[in-house]
């Protein structure tokens, strides 16, 4: 088997672990592309990428890029690598970056593709209520998400999960996934198989697409929360208040009242919110200029002059 110069490109948590598993492989990081810090918390502090804080452990040279232009290009191309390995970097791979490498550049998706290509697969298939999820490794093209599968790994969805949680196990499952087809790459037995069926599509989420609407039956209501849940964050509107919605769970089928859409009532010290079909309870929120708290506190206090959450 071949001794493969790599670079790897990506950002967030969700490629550190691919990142780290291909450090404890046979081949040879030559370079790791993630986009340059940015600024977070309140204090607005530039923070280095979980991707450039992985790579500075691993002692790997990092080449910050917000975008792969010409000037990443010629950094790339500088490094001679053989294979280029994205993971959720967030952009695109244009010519001539995409033949630079002599095997081209192979993607971690975090679907079974041709479901859901995008940027965000995961809060999609959440969304969508899907059962079943996976792991695609595919062989970059320009079309988006489109190119040749080298191998996928299929993950049940638990009725519990959120997008964090269920990212979390791709990311981890999907590590392994993109080592194995390097690996192939390297010894010359990969074999890629074209897409099939339909496509679906994952754009990016918006903080419009986080808000709950509650006249949708309990088991959409709940599906869109987990999708949203850590990011954009489910929220709700209650007068001219914007209130987040941190978690929100099916409600224990004793004791629990007819609510309308949007109604609240609090029952056996749970605090039920209607929708289209039955209660859901909300057991902890966030209002606007404050800290996380029960939702039950919450609706205790000041917000209990509304009765409807819009």
């Amino acid at each position: 088997m071949q001794n493969l110069r790599l670079v790897f490109a990506g950002t967030p948590a969700a490629a550190v672990p691919s990142l780290e598993r291909l450090a404890k492989t046979g081949h040879t990081l030559v370079g790791v592309v993630t986009r340059p810090p940015a600024p977070l918390g309140r204090k607005r502090i530039l923070t280095p990428s979980p991707v450039a804080e992985a790579a500075d452990r691993l002692g790997i040279p990092v080449i910050a890029a917000s975008r792969l232009d010409a000037d990443a290009t010629a950094a790339i191309e500088a490094l001679r690598p053989d294979l280029g390995v994205i993971v959720a970097y967030g952009g695109l791979v244009r010519e001539p970056l995409l033949s630079a490498p002599r095997h081209g550049w192979i993607n971690l998706h975090f679907s079974l593709l041709p479901a859901w290509r995008g940027a965000a697969p995961v809060q999609h298939a959440l969304m969508a209520g899907d059962t079943v999820t996976g792991a695609s490794v595919f062989q970059l093209v320009p079309q988006l998400d489109a190119g040749d599968v080298f191998a996928t790994v299929s993950h049940p969805i638990d009725e519990a999960d959120t997008a964090e949680d269920l990212l979390a196990a791709l990311a981890a499952s999907g590590a392994d996934l993109v080592a194995e087809v390097v690996d192939a790459i390297a010894a010359g037995t990969a074999h890629a198989e074209p897409q099939t069926g339909d496509p679906s599509l994952a754009p990016k989420l918006t903080i419009d697409d986080a808000r709950l609407d509650w006249r949708r039956p309990a088991h959409e209501v709940r599906s869109r929360f987990r999708g949203v849940t850590p990011e954009p964050g489910a929220w709700t509107t209650i007068g001219d208040d914007r209130l987040k919605v941190l978690d929100l769970a099916e409600a224990a089928p004793s004791d629990v009242p007819a609510l309308e859409p949007g109604g609240i009532a609090l029952a056996g010290g749970r605090l039920l919110i209607g929708t289209g079909t039955a209660p859901l309870e909300l057991r902890r929120v966030q209002p606007a200029g404050r800290t996380a708290m029960d939702a039950a506190d919450w609706w205790r206090g000041a917000a209990r002059a509304a009765a409807v959450v819009r």
